[in-house]
């Protein structure tokens, strides 16, 4: 059977699936629409958890980084992986105990104040969106190669499926579609990296297999390095960003993951603070599977990419060749006229462009392997892409329809009134981020970026010190927070979009990258939030002593009492 008939079936069935589960577990209050009815085991919230912060970026993009920069493209396999662990064990527990679902919702009851929550609102709106416009991107290059449709016709069909089980089933729908979508999206990543695994080293484990030596007995790394040496690409295991743009842009994707307002609305699916504290235990077990397994990906896919395409003839390519060429993610512009590929670091010989985001797309295709496998590798993609954008929904309607609606508007609105407004509110948010998937402003994984970027440049700050610190009050945490996000909205749209005059990289502050000055902008609102508390009013005396019993653990109230 063709790719295109095994990915018609693959897609067809696990899109049912996904859909049958939404109609099964559809929401009829708003607690179940916000988390679930605070019912969800451990283990499947793991399992969601794992497949909700696995976007994408994780499963398209983060491969593709890497096997294009090598050592520089590490920034996100250790800034991702060390931010949930921050999460998990800095925030998520005591957030639970705090009680309050959105993130907008923690910081207007801790700070006492509507604006702060308003500010919250946007924050948390700004964030969501960067992010799923990158998602519904994904979705696009998905559907346009393997269903070779439009990238615009894949983004529509892509807004159509999330908006049916975002909508109808509320957060119960989405974790449970997300079990399944982890299982889905896993089984993709993995099964293409043992076959490749074994392929080119004889090793069957992927991780093993990428540290290992060939029939010829050269390491691959090795093998690499050459044949980018040869073509005159920076060596692939040694880096050529700076140690303080490295260290900067680790540092954004992590806080930033620690502020990511669908990823903390998780931990309030499960019944009580231990739960939480399991869950997030098991999601770090699922997504360790899948990046450790990245690295070894980017070096099988880049191998075989330069091996398959240099200096070969263009009438000699391969079928797959051909069709990404269709979607106008891969381009061959013949420069000297000898239909020979030429692909070289030189800009001025170079003959062909790749996009990032295909190679985990079309690795298993470059490598010959069956096309129920590649056609897997779609379902998987699309699963990973699908799974963030519904819960990205979920923020944005449950940030208008609770957050503005329901807590600043109208308070006395019914619960059947509210779900509506949630309702209507991601209908909403799905336009207007397949209008940012149709038009991207980047590759997906760097979209995502700045997404971590505005997280950790508003909200980091102001859960950290809500939870931590009792003298913080809604003025330090109001002006830290606009600070921040202004802050690196002004930096991110110099240098990436252009505007205020326009900056190229040598003109980046103290030589940072506008997916490194999260950091920045955090420490920013971090100094400016201490600073403000300390010349204005203390909170009032019932949100210090919140403050003071959140941090307590659950039991141990008795041997406080004194």
């Amino acid at each position: 059977m063709s790719i295109q008939i095994w990915t018609w079936i693959l897609v067809g069935v696990t899109f049912s699936l996904y859909i049958g589960i939404a109609i099964w577990s559809r929401a009829g209050s708003t607690k179940e629409f916000y988390v679930a009815g605070g019912g969800v085991s451990p283990l499947a919230n793991g399992l969601a958890t794992a497949a909700d912060w696995m976007s994408a970026a994780s499963f398209i993009s983060m491969a593709g980084i890497i096997s294009f920069e090598g050592y520089d493209g590490s920034v996100y396999l250790m800034g991702w992986t060390g931010g949930y662990v921050l999460l998990a064990l800095l925030l998520a527990p005591y957030l639970r105990k705090f009680g309050k679902f959105t993130v907008p919702d923690f910081i207007g009851d801790r700070y006492y104040s509507n604006t702060a929550r308003s500010v919250a609102v946007f924050c948390a709106l700004l964030v969501s969106f960067t992010y799923v416009a990158g998602q519904m991107q994904g979705v696009g290059i998905v559907f346009s190669r393997f269903l070779e449709v439009d990238i615009t016709t894949g983004v529509i069909i892509g807004m159509v499926i999330v908006l049916f089980y975002a909508v109808l089933g509320g957060m119960k729908g989405i974790t449970y579609t997300q079990v399944a979508q982890y299982c889905v999206l896993i089984f993709a990543f993995m099964v293409p990296a043992i076959f490749i695994s074994i392929q080119m080293t004889g090793h069957f484990i992927p991780q093993l297999g990428f540290g290992s030596a060939d029939e010829n007995g050269i390491y691959l790394l090795d093998k690499l390095d050459g044949l980018h040496k040869d073509l005159g690409f920076s060596s692939y295991t040694t880096g050529s960003k700076s140690k303080l743009d490295v260290f900067c842009i680790t540092a954004a994707l992590m806080v930033g993951t620690a502020g990511l307002p669908h990823v903390i609305v998780r931990f309030f699916t499960v019944k009580k603070v231990a739960d939480a504290r399991k869950s997030a235990g098991w999601a770090l077990l699922f997504i360790a599977i899948l990046y450790t397994t990245a690295p070894a990906i980017s070096v099988f896919s880049r191998t075989n990419l330069i091996e398959t395409v240099n200096d070969k003839k263009y009438a000699d390519m391969p079928e797959w060749f051909k069709k990404w060429e269709t979607t106008g993610l891969i381009t061959f512009n013949d420069k000297n006229q000898d239909q020979v590929i030429q692909y070289v670091a030189n800009k001025e010989l170079n003959e062909l462009e790749v996009n990032r985001d295909i190679m985990v797309l079309a690795n298993p295709e470059i490598a010959g392997l069956p096309n129920w496998v590649i056609a897997l590798v779609a379902a998987g993609g699309l699963a990973a892409a699908l799974s963030t954008a519904a819960g990205l929904l979920l923020v944005i309607s449950s940030s208008v329809a609770h957050d503005l609606i329901k807590r600043m508007i109208n308070p006395k609105i019914s619960e059947k009134g509210e779900l509506i407004a949630a309702r209507a509110a991601a209908v909403v948010a799905v336009c207007v981020a397949g209008y940012f998937g149709i038009n991207p402003p980047g590759f997906v994984a760097a979209v995502v970026a700045l997404a971590f970027g505005l997280a950790a440049a508003s909200f980091f700050p102001a859960i950290v010190l809500g939870i931590f610190y009792r003298k913080i009050n809604k003025q330090g945490a109001i002006s830290g927070m606009i600070i921040g996000i202004l802050l690196m909205l002004f930096y991110m749209t110099k240098f990436k979009f252009g505007w205020w005059f326009g900056g190229t990289k040598v003109d980046w502050w103290f030589g940072i990258s506008p997916e490194g000055f999260g950091s920045i902008a955090m420490m920013a609102n971090f100094i400016v939030s201490i600073i403000v508390s300390k010349f204005t009013p203390d909170p009032p005396k019932e949100v210090q002593e919140i403050v003071e019993n959140i941090r307590i653990p659950s039991g141990a109230g008795a041997a406080h009492n004194h």
